[in-house]
């Protein structure tokens, strides 16, 4: 079956409500989007939005490089040959992970609707369904507060609270979380890079008994040899994010101590579903669990996360909530929620529908 047509483009959409990070606050998100076209009428849908201060790519670049020869020549090749397509894709634009993303999401749909069924049972379905955290920004105690109270109304068990400014002010808003709300929401943190490894001790010791479940990127890129001076025990609860962004980190933060216990995998920093699942099978075989995360992103790409997701048998934790930000987007359904869990749709392809 050919692909007979490629069409790209740029929109940029507004978040439902900004919020603040450790080094930066966001209203709105640019996406970069690609068709790909089978002659049979099938249309497969890929999503780019990089994060440029992570991946050093913007979305524009992304946009820009979707109409590029290499893509539009995609025409006249077979989409039984998708893994080809990608393979190529990662030698033209190495180091740009939203537009090998945005081509390598775009293929799957296409080719799981040719062939009839769901991305996740093309690699196999090992999980059936997770609960996904919401994210909370930095802000105030009373307003974390306030906003916990919103999430909790919707049926959601679980929170990322965005830290890294401030550790007195971040021990404090998960001490009062905890305590408003018991055991109603586990708690996941999430530094951006903002701590030191004083601010870390800091961090776990006054949080001890609070049972978090994770603690994402505390410590800047390059710091990681400062981790190994925590204990195990405290260590199998550090994510990496910012310093895993691809299968090449992903083995050498697994070779001999490691600093980090759970691995973060995103589209946007590893290029799609095949550098996903090149950090997963190293994950798994260095006793690693999995962590799915996102940026601000449509359900296009969120639905992809969480297809490849669920074919892995060392995912523990998803925070997929990146579609929930915007006001507007291109699809709906691919997935449905039931008490704050994220269950797959199994219509063909990702089994997202076109908004009129």
């Amino acid at each position: 079956m050919k692909i007979v047509a490629v069409r790209s483009y740029l929109k940029n959409m507004a978040l439902t409500k900004p919020y603040t990070i450790a080094y930066n606050t966001f209203t709105d998100v640019s996406l970069a989007f690609l068709e790909v076209e089978l002659e049979n009428g099938i249309i497969g849908y890929g999503s780019g939005s990089p994060a440029e201060e992570v991946v050093g790519e913007t979305t524009q670049q992304t946009a820009i490089n979707l109409k590029t020869d290499f893509v539009l020549n995609f025409v006249g090749k077979d989409i039984r040959h998708f893994q080809q397509i990608i393979f190529e894709t990662i030698l033209q634009f190495p180091h740009l992970p939203g537009t090998q993303a945005a081509i390598d999401i775009a293929l799957h749909d296409a080719f799981g609707k040719f062939i009839g069924i769901s991305v996740t049972e093309f690699y196999g379905q090992k999980i059936k369904s997770l609960p996904t955290s919401v994210t909370i920004g930095i802000k105030n105690v009373e307003e974390t507060l306030t906003e916990a109270q919103g999430y909790k109304a919707l049926g959601f068990k679980i929170l990322k609270v965005k830290t890294g400014l401030d550790v007195a002010e971040d021990i404090e808003r998960v001490v009062k979380l905890k305590e408003q709300f018991g055991n109603h929401f586990k708690i996941r943190v999430d530094a951006n890079q903002g701590y030191t490894i004083l601010d870390l001790k800091q961090f776990i010791q006054a949080t001890k008994g609070k049972d978090l479940e994770l603690i994402e990127q505390p410590m800047p890129v390059g710091a990681e040899k400062d981790l190994l001076t925590l204990s195990w025990a405290e260590r199998k609860l550090i994510a990496a994010d910012e310093s895993l962004k691809n299968p090449q980190a992903a083995l050498m933060l697994a070779s001999n101590e490691k600093p980090f216990g759970i691995y973060n995998i995103k589209l946007m920093k590893c290029g799609g579903l095949v550098g996903a699942l090149g950090i997963a099978n190293i994950a798994y075989n260095a006793a690693i669990d999995l962590f799915w995360g996102c940026n601000d992103e449509s359900i296009i790409s969120i639905t992809a996360a969480l297809h490849v997701a669920y074919a892995c048998p060392n995912t523990k934790y998803i925070d997929l909530d990146g579609s929930f930000d915007l006001a507007e987007d291109l699809v709906k359904g691919g997935f449905e929620i039931v008490d704050g869990a994220m269950q797959i749709n199994h219509p063909p392809g990702f089994g997202f529908t076109l908004l009129p």
